[in-house]
């Protein structure tokens, strides 16, 4: 079956590769790849964020680890090893809505100052600089620069909209909003290296620490934008995120370099079929875990693609 995904991002290329995979010949346009990506700007920890319904996120956040688990123990050129994981406990907090999702979840004393209480658990954690390029490489052809308009116009048996924010315009659904992120990106310094720490005891004031091999990503926030922000970093936040990490008694290196994205935030992530137009499969709305679903979504979605499939027809 001839496929065409729109979208290279994490996401579209999770989902062309797991349909490439099943035998179908895929092709994938995108406007922008690699670096020019808003997956490339993610901290890109398996962890679930800014995404729902909970039942489906815990269904695809579960199969995507056990896939990234796999490359973590077999295929080192795709930029995956496990890290544990320290999230911050808000007071009163229980269980992790994510919990079922994550193994091996288990209550500690929060190994910074300022907070009693933290939930550890392993997870994998994904260098985007590695992992994006390896997902081209599992294709068939190169990704096609090319800015689609119309998803009817798009051709193949099926068509695949990993758009992300594009699929406002594309999909008309203006249940789709942008979220600002921004990350200092840094130099080790004396952070420990084989630990990602998260804290969101303030859903205003959110923080997080990933190290990520020669550097580390240090974040962030969550904040309605525009989908047409300039994407310039605002010092107002990098002093924040700084405060912040002083303020747990962490000590990272020099900053490197800024970046900042948006993530495609949606009430519901969208995989489906689209009701106007069967040939067309919804993939987007990820939200801050395009990592942490990109590949229980593509499973999804390659079954959709193969419920489409007309049957050879028999000779008589």
């Amino acid at each position: 079956m001839n496929v065409t995904v729109v979208g290279a991002g994490v996401v579209g290329l999770t989902a062309a590769v797991t349909l490439t995979e099943a035998g179908h010949d895929v092709r994938v346009l995108a406007a922008a790849t690699g670096d020019a990506t808003t997956s490339a700007v993610a901290g890109a920890i398996w962890m679930p964020f800014e995404c729902g319904p909970r039942d489906a996120v815990n269904r695809w956040s579960a199969r995507t680890r056990v896939w990234l688990e796999a490359l973590a123990a077999t295929t080192p050129e795709a930029g995956v090893e496990l890290h544990d994981v320290v999230q911050l406990e808000p007071a009163g907090a229980g269980r992790p809505w994510w919990a079922d999702a994550a193994p091996a979840l288990e209550r500690m004393p929060a190994p910074v100052t300022g907070a009693p209480l933290a939930w550890r658990f392993r997870a994998p954690r994904v260098d985007p600089r590695r992992h994006l390029p390896w997902l081209a490489s599992r294709l068939a052809r190169p990704v096609e620069i090319a800015r689609v308009t119309r998803l009817a116009d798009v051709p193949g048996d099926a068509v695949v909209n990993a758009t992300g924010l594009g699929a406002r315009a594309l999909a008309a659904d203006d249940a789709l909003r942008a979220l600002y992120g921004q990350v200092l990106v840094t130099a080790p310094g004396a952070l420990d290296v084989r630990t990602t720490l998260s804290d969101d005891r303030d859903p205003d004031a959110m923080f997080y620490v990933i190290p990520r091999g020669d550097e580390v990503v240090i974040g962030g926030c969550a904040l309605p934008r525009p989908d047409d922000d300039p994407l310039a970093p605002d010092p107002e936040i990098r002093a924040r995120i700084e405060r912040h990490a002083a303020r747990l008694g962490l000590a990272p290196g020099p900053v490197l370099r800024e970046r900042a994205g948006l993530r495609p935030a949606r009430p519901t992530v969208r995989v489906e079929r689209d009701p106007g137009d069967p040939r067309i499969i919804h993939d987007y709305g990820h939200g801050g875990a395009g990592y942490t679903l990109a590949r229980g979504c593509a499973e999804d979605v390659r079954a959709l693609v193969a419920a489409g499939q007309v049957p050879p027809r028999v000779s008589t």
